[in-house]
């Protein structure tokens, strides 16, 4: 039989010479982003394939230089946030721009109203060219960008300092596929600045996993393991590096600089070689690819 235990917080199913089944607690938000740095839909249940979730980052705008479309660069890319993408019914991918009016990916109307909202030549894209690269605003408080490319930074045509990089190779992802959030993570950075509001939103989760009482940032200690999610099999990369994104304006939310400080006062951690960034979260790559609803269990599975 199998025995259960509490271990910080967790369930723990022991049974010598078996893999050990620990309880990280349950999925509270599902969400998914079909046109990078746009808002993007919550949702009650959604396939997930080696790719990522169904339907997530499959567009990006760009503009004439090959540069990503990217809140990271708000001078440049900020009213990206104002605009709301989703996945239609007929699973082409729609979006709603701030006056409300909707029109879908690969439309030359959209194209134009985008061009106008940021005021030079862009298209939506669903894929990224060999060219292409993303830039990041860099903050002036330490662990804002990893400190591997903070010396590399320049001043580009919109006065902001900046870097560059790429994104994931044939893909619109930073990084990791998939990126998750705890509940339990979030009260040690109220602590820090209690004025703010760190609704998960800001973070851009695609799982929001709700960790009941296991401590803070345990999910740091998940490196290397693999996370089970209803049908799903995830391994957990590294903590996710957090750039100004959760700063600014997020439907309702305010933008908030304090935001980014709490999380540079209280978390950074060594990532690969980039130092010690500011961190919240960690990414995930698909191990087996599967449906996940709204309330599945969170369980790691350690190899006894």
């Amino acid at each position: 039989m199998y025995a259960w235990c509490r271990t910080r917080g967790a369930a723990r199913d022991v049974k010598p010479g078996a893999t050990a089944l620990i309880s990280l607690g349950t999925v509270t938000a599902l969400y998914r982003y079909p046109l990078k740095s746009m808002l993007g839909e919550p949702l009650v249940s959604v396939a997930v394939n080696h790719t990522g979730l169904s339907g997530d980052r499959t567009h990006a705008v760009l503009d004439e230089t090959g540069a990503i479309g990217s809140a990271k660069h708000p001078r440049k890319w900020g009213p990206l946030l104002s605009c709301r993408s989703r996945v239609a019914e007929d699973d082409t991918v729609e979006v709603e721009l701030p006056d409300g009016t909707v029109f879908t990916a690969g439309d030359p109307d959209l194209d134009a109203r985008l061009t106008k909202l940021l005021d030079r030549q862009v298209c939506v894209s669903a894929s990224a060219p060999d060219h292409s690269r993303l830039e990041r605003a860099v903050p002036e408080y330490e662990g804002g960008v990893p400190d591997a490319v903070r010396a590399s930074a320049s001043v580009d045509g919109t006065g902001e300092k900046i870097t560059a990089g790429k994104v994931a190779a044939g893909t619109f992802f930073d990084f990791g596929r998939i990126h998750l959030v705890t509940t339990s993570s979030l009260p040690a950075l109220r602590s820090v600045h209690p004025a703010g509001d760190f609704d998960p939103r800001r973070f851009r989760p695609n799982l929001l996993v709700d960790t009941g009482e296991l401590p803070a940032f345990a999910e740091d200690g998940w490196q290397g393991r693999r996370l089970r999610v209803g049908e799903a099999l995830f391994g957990v990369l590294v903590p996710t590096p957090r750039c100004v994104v959760p700063t600014l304006r997020h439907d309702e939310l305010k933008a908030d600089p304090g935001i980014m400080r709490a999380i540079a006062h209280e978390h950074r951690v060594p990532v690969y070689d980039l130092g010690r960034p500011a961190c919240f979260g960690v990414y995930l790559d698909v191990l087996e690819p599967g449906t996940v609803r709204l309330g599945d269990t969170v369980t790691r599975e350690d190899e006894s």
